[in-house]
């Protein structure tokens, strides 16, 4: 089998990559190893396209919380002992990247990314037909103690240059947009530009099957088959061999077994996260997603039910699951909104492919010809998957792209 460009991954960055590249006339084969699309990472996230999120996740610099930390003691983070050989060098070179200077210098790279995140989804999912997955709600930070909110201002106001839209809510502003959250909250930020997905994991599929729909092939596959050859690219298909001149990584997590083979040396690291649904109590009504940020939790009105996710665990990616941070969470959610029974049969876990200065890989392999790279989106490759994608369509189709590549080059590390 034969196409100009085998795109490797079918979450929503690879999905979203494949769409732009057929959109521009290449004949395009997107192979995964599961037979259907938006079933790994993609398929459990908070479901916002972030259209605030300009500063990065950073990392602490708060000893007290550093210590709580290193015990084990919070919901929002987990270590494993046995991976600390592993994820210590990574964390070192990600609090690095996390000072003041760092931070802005990401910010200022990604804010392009940004602000065409929402309106390249809104013209795949039109295409696609599922615009009704989307809801202009935005999402609500919601606050406990006076020190976490005045820490969260400051960090919303900084995004005000960038023309980030928010409403600072005190308690009784709060309860009028979100009536059945527990009383006593302090207050909140409403980030009013961000999109809500009520099923990630349908968009994702969605925007797989447009792609199907114009012609273009989804074969389940091995990646990590992948070689070079005189023409290009090839790769076993469960149909046979495949040949491509040119060929996407665009794996998320899985993404370092393909380009460590191949020699490149990328700082790649996982945070791993799970979540778990709930039945609402009676008639209760969540309008918005809510991040408890002294709880250290999110729970969003998905389709399914109400979608509880918790932060990041540090561990193997392919380690077994340890859901302790679901355990810690769940008695505070249910505090938080009247949760009722769980829905799913056990927790669902995900790995989230973070760099430590909190920016994708998008562009060329600067050692192969040919190959080229769309992955490290760390916790926002829902909300970057469609610009990612059309920013690697235009580089690979010799196009001049939207915003300047350089930041997202692979060889900055």
């Amino acid at each position: 089998m034969k196409a100009d460009v085998v795109v490797l991954g079918a979450g929503i960055v690879g999905v979203c990559a494949a769409l732009h590249l057929q959109a521009r006339g290449r004949d395009v084969i997107l192979l995964d190893k599961r037979d259907a699309a938006g079933d790994e990472t993609s398929f459990g996230n908070a479901g916002l396209i972030e259209r605030s999120s300009i500063f990065p996740y950073s990392f602490p610099r708060d000893l007290g919380l550093l210590l709580k930390y290193a015990l084990n003691s919070t919901v929002e983070a987990n270590y494993h002992l046995s991976a600390l050989p592993t994820v210590l060098p990574w964390l070192v070179r990600y609090a690095a990247q996390s000072g003041e200077k760092a931070r802005l210098k990401t910010a200022l790279a990604a804010l392009p990314l940004i602000e065409r995140c929402v309106v390249e989804h809104q013209a795949l999912m039109r295409d696609a037909g599922v615009s009704e997955l989307a809801k202009p709600t935005g999402w609500i930070k919601v606050f406990r103690t006076e020190k976490s909110m005045l820490k969260a201002q400051k960090d919303a106001d900084m995004t005000k240059p960038y023309g980030i839209h928010y409403d600072v809510l005190d308690g009784a502003a709060l309860a009028l947009r979100e009536p059945q959250l527990e009383s006593g909250l302090l207050g909140g930020i409403h980030f009013t530009d961000p999109v809500f997905i009520t099923d990630p994991g349908a968009l994702v599929k969605a925007y797989a099957a447009l792609f199907v729909a114009r012609g273009g092939r989804f074969m389940p596959g091995d990646a990590l088959s992948l070689g070079q050859t005189a023409k290009g690219w090839r790769v076993t298909a469960e149909q046979g061999y495949l040949e491509a001149r040119e060929a996407v990584v665009a794996l998320g997590p899985w993404a370092g077994d393909v380009f460590r083979k191949l020699g490149y040396a990328i700082p790649l690291g996982i945070k791993r996260g799970y979540h778990m649904h709930y039945q609402r109590q009676g008639n209760a009504v969540l309008n918005h997603s809510i991040l408890d940020v002294d709880g250290g939790f999110l729970i969003a009105p998905m389709t399914k039910g109400i979608r509880l996710t918790t932060g990041a665990e540090f561990a193997r990616r392919d380690a077994p699951k340890t859901p302790v941070q679901l355990a810690k969470a769940e008695p505070l959610a249910r505090k938080l909104f009247p949760l009722a029974e769980r829905l799913d049969m056990q927790p669902w876990m995900g790995a989230r492919p973070c760099l430590p200065d909190m920016l994708p890989v998008i562009g060329p392999a600067p050692q192969h010809k040919g190959l080229w790279f769309d992955f490290g989106h760390q916790h926002h490759g829902l909300t970057l998957g469609a610009v990612s994608g059309r920013l690697l369509a235009e580089m690979m189709a010799g196009e001049a792209p939207f915003t300047d590549p350089a930041p997202y080059r692979a060889d900055r590390f």
